[in-house]
């Protein structure tokens, strides 16, 4: 879980995610996503698609084979969601329990955060940031 006070560098890849999701985003609205990685960076990405709910065990295969890469270089990396700001409290809890489960199962402490054009958020914890217009920075 995230905890306040944000760490700065944390906060600063955390802002990176919002901007990018931002800029690819554009007018349009994307489907909800899954990544894993760091922004800014090399990152693994899964479309969740409308086809029907996957059951805890199915996500936490997934998320377990897109942070192999990234573990086997020694990086423990950051897994977000990407989605519009409409409530889906439900569906984040669902994959923070499999990023627990994962995260366990591969012996790392792995971070989930719910990143919207304008916000990231811990569904955990509820530490999160918004801003009304995002600047480069």
């Amino acid at each position: 879980m995230i905890q306040e006070p944000v760490p700065t560098l944390l906060e600063r890849v955390l802002r990176r995610a919002v901007r990018d999701h931002a800029a690819a985003e554009g007018r349009c609205q994307l489907p909800p996503a899954l990544h894993v990685g760091i922004p800014g960076g090399r990152v693994r990405s899964f479309e969740l698609s409308g086809d029907g709910p996957l059951d805890l065990a199915l996500r936490v295969e997934a998320l377990e084979a897109m942070c192999r890469d990234h573990l086997a270089a020694d990086v423990v990396p950051l897994i977000w969601l990407t989605r519009t700001p409409e409530g889906h409290d439900v569906e984040d809890l669902a994959w923070a329990a499999a990023v627990g489960c994962a995260g366990g199962e591969l012996g790392v402490r792995l971070d989930l955060v719910v990143v919207t054009r304008r916000s990231w958020c811990d569904p955990r914890s509820g530490v999160g940031r918004r801003w009304t217009r995002l600047r480069r920075s």
